[in-house]
This record gives C-alpha cells, sequence and structure tokens, in this order.
C-alpha cells in the first residue's frame, strides 16, 4: 500500500475532489507533452533542414536551439516570479496559447531569421508552461504525494519525445519538414483553453504546515535556493543529466541520418516507440515505486537516480561507440527510457525543498541550468565541435561520432551530484514544508 496522506484538518478541507485533482494533473502533463513535442520536433529534421539552408552542424544547432534556449532559460525567471505571485491559470493558458502558435509559424520560415523567430517564439512561451504547472500541482497534492504527482506529470516527457520523433518522422517523410509543424501545433491552443475555462487557481501552500502569505522578493528566494544546498545539488544533478541524455537525444536522428543512411521517418520509427514504450513504463513504474513507504525518505530516491543514471551512462558510451545497427537498436531500450527516469523525481524533490511562494522560481532555477546545458551547449557547443573534428572543420558521420562520444560520459558526473546531495536532503525538506521525514526503514 502507498503512503497515506497525512494532512491537518484545513489541509483535507482545501483538497478538492480526488476525480478533479487527478483531471488538473492530466491537463498540466499535456502541458508538459506539448512543451517537449514542439521543443524537441526539430531535432528529427535537422539534416533537411541543414541541408535547405546550407547550414554546418553547428550552425544548425545554433538556429534551433540558441534562440529557444537562451529567451527559454532568461525568460523563465520573470515569468517564475509572476506565477509565484499571480494566477498560475491565467499566465499557463497564455503560455502554452503563444509557443503553440509559434509552433505552427515554424512551418511558414522560409530563412534562417524566421525560423530563429519562430524558435524565439517558442522559448519565450515555454518559459511559463513547467514552473507553472509544478507549481500548481504543489497545491493540488499533498507533500507525501508530490513525487508522485510529479512523476505522472513527467510522462509528458515520453509522451511528447514519440510524438516530436516517430509522428515527426513519419509527416516529413510524407508532406516535406514543414507539415509536422502544422498538425502538431494545433492541439496547444485546444489544451490552452481548457486550462482558462475548466482550471481553478488553488490557495498556496494550503496543504503544507508552513502558509504564509508573504512574498518574498526573487533574490529572497534564490538566498533560500542557496542554503538549501542539497536542493543546489539535486538541481545540478538533473541539469548534467538533461546534458547528458537529451543532449545525446538532440543529435541521435542526425547521428541516424549520417551514420546509418536512415531518412528522417526511419529513424523516428526506430526511437519513437522506445520513447513511448519504454520511456512511459520508466516513468509509471518510477511514479509506483515514489508511492511505496520505504520512498518517504529522500536519500533513497537520489541514491536510486545516482544508481541508474551512472549504469545508463556505461550503456549510452557504448551506442556510440558501437558500428553495429542491431546492438544499438536494442541498446536504446535501455538508454533511452532512463532519460525520463529523473524528470519526476527531481521536481517532486524540489518542489519538496522550497517554501510554497518559492517553488516556481526553484523550478525556473533548474531549468535555466538543464536548458541552458541541452538546448544550448548540446546544441552548438557539440555541434561546432563536430564540425571541428572533421576534416577541413566539416562534420562527418565519424566526426558527429566522436563529438557524441565526448558527451557521453557527463552522465557520471551527475550521478556524483545525486549521491552527495544524500548529505542535506532531509533537514532541507524539513525546513521547507515543516513536516518530519519518516527515516528509511
Amino acid at each position: 500500500m502507498g503512503q497515506p496522506e497525512r494532512m491537518t484538518p484545513a489541509a483535507a478541507e482545501a483538497v478538492p475532489s480526488f476525480g478533479y485533482r487527478w483531471y488538473v494533473l492530466v491537463l498540466m502533463c499535456s502541458v508538459y507533452t506539448l512543451s517537449i513535442t514542439d521543443r524537441y520536433m526539430i531535432t528529427q529534421v535537422l539534416e533537411p533542414i541543414r541541408e535547405e539552408l546550407h547550414l554546418t552542424a553547428g550552425g544548425v544547432g545554433a538556429l534551433t536551439g540558441l534562440g529557444l534556449g537562451i529567451f527559454y532559460i532568461v525568460m523563465g525567471f520573470p515569468i517564475s516570479w509572476l506565477i509565484d505571485r499571480g494566477s498560475r491559470r491565467v499566465i499557463l493558458s497564455a503560455s502554452i496559447i503563444g509557443w503553440s502558435a509559434m509552433t505552427m509559424a515554424t512551418a511558414l520560415s522560409r530563412n534562417f531569421w524566421q525560423l530563429m523567430a519562430a524558435r524565439i517564439g517558442i522559448g519565450v512561451g515555454e518559459a511559463g508552461g513547467t514552473p507553472g504547472a509544478n507549481s500548481m500541482i504543489s497545491d493540488y497534492f499533498p507533500a507525501a504525494r508530490r513525487p508522485m504527482a510529479a512523476t505522472v506529470f513527467s510522462l509528458g516527457a515520453p509522451i511528447g519525445a514519440y510524438f516530436a520523433s516517430d509522428t515527426t518522422g513519419a509527416i516529413a517523410d510524407l508532406h516535406g519538414w514543414r507539415a509536422p509543424f502544422l498538425w502538431l501545433g494545433l492541439p496547444g491552443i485546444v489544451v490552452g483553453l481548457l486550462i482558462w475555462f475548466t482550471v481553478r487557481e488553488p490557495r498556496r501552500g494550503a496543504l503544507d504546515a508552513h502558509i504564509s502569505d508573504d512574498k518574498p522578493s526573487f533574490m529572497d528566494a534564490m538566498r533560500y535556493l542557496w542554503r538549501q544546498r542539497s536542493a543546489v545539488h539535486v538541481m545540478f544533478a538533473s541539469a548534467l543529466t538533461a546534458l547528458w541524455g537529451w543532449g545525446l537525444m538532440y543529435w541521435t536522428p542526425m547521428f541516424l541520418n549520417r551514420v546509418y543512411g536512415l531518412s528522417p521517418g526511419q529513424a523516428g520509427a526506430i526511437t519513437g516507440n522506445i520513447h513511448l514504450f519504454g520511456g512511459g513504463a520508466a516513468t509509471v513504474y518510477t511514479s509506483w515505486l515514489l508511492t511505496r513507504p520505504s520512498m518517504a525518505d529522500p536519500r533513497r530516491i537520489v541514491k536510486l537516480m545516482g544508481w541508474w543514471i551512472g549504469l545508463a551512462t556505461a550503456v549510452s558510451v557504448v551506442i556510440y561507440a558501437s558500428h553495429d545497427l542491431a546492438l544499438v537498436k536494442v541498446l536504446f531500450w535501455l538508454f533511452i527510457p532512463s532519460i525520463y527516469f529523473y524528470i519526476g523525481p527531481c521536481f517532486g524533490l524540489l518542489l519538496n525543498l522550497a517554501e510554497p511562494r518559492m517553488r516556481a522560481v526553484f523550478c525556473a532555477s533548474t531549468l535555466f541550468a538543464a536548458n541552458f546545458f541541452n538546448l544550448i551547449v548540446a546544441p552548438v557547443g557539440f555541434g561546432s565541435l563536430a564540425d571541428w573534428l572533421g576534416p577541413g572543420h566539416v562534420m562527418t558521420p565519424e566526426s558527429l561520432r566522436l563529438a557524441l562520444l565526448i558527451l557521453a560520459p557527463t552522465g557520471f558526473w551527475a550521478a556524483f551530484h545525486y549521491f552527495w546531495s544524500t548529505r542535506q536532503i532531509v533537514a532541507d525538506q524539513e525546513r521547507a514544508t515543516g513536516i518530519a521525514v519518516q527515516p528509511a526503514a
């Protein structure tokens, strides 16, 4: 059996019905699904875009990752500051409608700067998505259930990645690289309207022992974050995991295009089902695992993530070193699901390491670090590295392979920070929530 939800009478009154809070959680999962889809679907068609616009690997990485990444991580802080003070429902619905419209505008781009503008628009809109959704979830689920709820929310990642790979590739093979952006941008408008008209704004902090209407400044939140040293290590671990896992996946479609001669649709057919079924299974298993009484101790959660990411990193090195496509297909079933394992637990842990009116800023800080790595360093840095390593500084299949082999071991660095966070995570969580952590049996 899972953990009982221990709440004060006031907190119990603040909890909406079981059905309604799960309806909100499913909608928040849809927000994350569309965020991942609209952000990463362009990776499936990097090679056609690179050829049409006559770009280097570094150039196409800068075009598709740099503009979105910079505006996503920079706008995340002011938008999250507003989320911690204003109506999350309004900000969230406006964000998803805005970035979905810019996704559709990507299909209309005819040159470098038009495509860059569309990617910047997606970045600005998505800056309000994940922080707003996580802040909303934290006031629909009590502390003991937040890691589980955040993990259900993170199901949006494998579902979104499936659409970004398999569906995008299939549509692109049939109708060209622009068509997927029209087809997959429209659902976000619908989800944004559903949030606007059907989601109620919950009272902040009603499910915590610490309830305060104080509105700390941005700098107050950052100083508090710095004192929560375990939160710093969890954030840095999740950012390095994103660099390792999502950075490798950013270039994997081109890797399959260039090294094995596959089309976007063929590459998407290999990875899409692994994202959906393997990633989905890993996320569901993680959600179930976090309901176990033994996982009430956050030290067990971060230790588990450290071991999992460390082992999966070794698998990723073999994948990009191998010349055997059959072996690569098998190992993808071990590597790709692992890039979803950390998302829900990290968000859930951070919700419990932040005070109620600091949660969106904590989330934005995590996204700042993670997306700096996987939307700027991975696309631009390792794309440029692939060019530099090639003869005459022109990317070749083998120079791309070597760049990815340099990227792969960063997963071991992430594992180190997961293990290091165990030192203070119990005390930091009790300080933030006012709820005693049940020691591991």
